[in-house]
């Protein structure tokens, strides 16, 4: 089956308390969104859905935490990707492991950019981490949010994912099965409860709510605690909150999503361009099941 890239879509490679990757496409252009899983394993996931490593435009970080950052020198090294990431963040991995690479693209928080045909606006998200983005992709035939890891939504992020269409949404725990958590100290709770850690199913929930009826048509859920939350508890969370007229899907540490497309039209009003190193790459297939790896 011919997976249609005419437009822009959202395949999560996988996304959880382990690791998380995510593959944004259009016809033109593939980008990677973290790289929080071995090179080995990032590369036998994309191969699943007929993805060669070495056509990827670009990696974009959204903050240096192991779990968003853990294949990145091997896999860039291997495959000669180049990243796009805040000079902060580029700071800490250049000192970590990365400090020889060739292909680092900055940019500037809150500022947009592109690479070949995909808009990109970075924002600012509270979390414990330097300089922490989160972004809103947008091509001709719409736009897809991606926000993970935060403490809580402030306006500027809840203005920037108004219009989306597709919201890639961290939901990282249940506040109940955290509190009861025999796993984790006092303290772990209290950073992972904090305006700079992690958002909850309920505040979730919240914040769609929010901006649902606007351009909303679809939310995946994602970044869920392995011991603190669980599918069936985030999605009836959303659905409590009345989210009416809205796709919802969890996204899986251990299964790659079906993609997402997206084919309502909106383009954002400003881009700069930020030098991409592109390569061209062929079209490649898509099943629309899960794999399970």
């Amino acid at each position: 089956m011919r997976f249609n890239t005419q437009v822009l879509s959202l395949t999560v490679l996988g996304s959880g308390s382990a690791g998380n990757c995510s593959l944004i496409a259009t016809d033109q252009c593939r980008l990677l969104v973290d790289a929080g899983f071995s090179a080995r394993q990032i590369a036998r996931r994309l191969e699943t859905i007929g993805v060669r490593p070495e056509t990827l435009d670009a990696i974009l970080i959204t903050h240096e935490h192991s779990d968003h950052v853990a294949g990145l020198e091997i896999f860039c090294r291997r495959f000669g990707i180049p990243i796009y990431t805040n000079p902060l963040t580029a700071e800490i991995l250049r000192r970590g492991f990365l400090a020889d690479f060739s292909g680092w693209n900055l940019f500037q928080t809150g500022r947009a950019f592109a690479v070949k045909d995909i808009e990109i606006q970075s924002f600012y998200v509270p979390h414990d981490a330097v300089e922490p983005s989160a972004f809103v992709f947008t091509e001709g035939e719409g736009s897809i949010g991606v926000l993970m890891d935060l403490g809580y939504a402030p306006k500027l992020a809840l203005e920037r994912i108004r219009q989306v269409h597709t919201l890639f949404i961290e939901t990282n725990h249940d506040e109940r099965m955290l509190q009861e958590d025999r796993k984790r100290p006092w303290s772990v709770k209290q950073r992972i409860l904090s305006r700079h850690g992690h958002l909850s199913n309920e505040s979730a929930a919240r914040l769609v709510a929010a901006v649902a009826g606007h351009q909303l048509r679809r939310v995946v859920l994602g970044h869920l605690s392995r011991d603190c939350n669980r599918p069936d508890i985030a999605l009836e969370t959303m659905r409590r909150y009345g989210i009416e007229g809205i796709d919802l899907y969890c996204a899986e540490q251990n299964s790659v999503s079906p993609p997402f497309s997206v084919t309502r039209a909106w383009r954002s009003a400003v881009c700069e361009e930020v030098n991409p190193v592109g390569r061209d790459g062929d079209k490649y297939e898509q099943t629309q099941a899960t794999f399970d790896l």
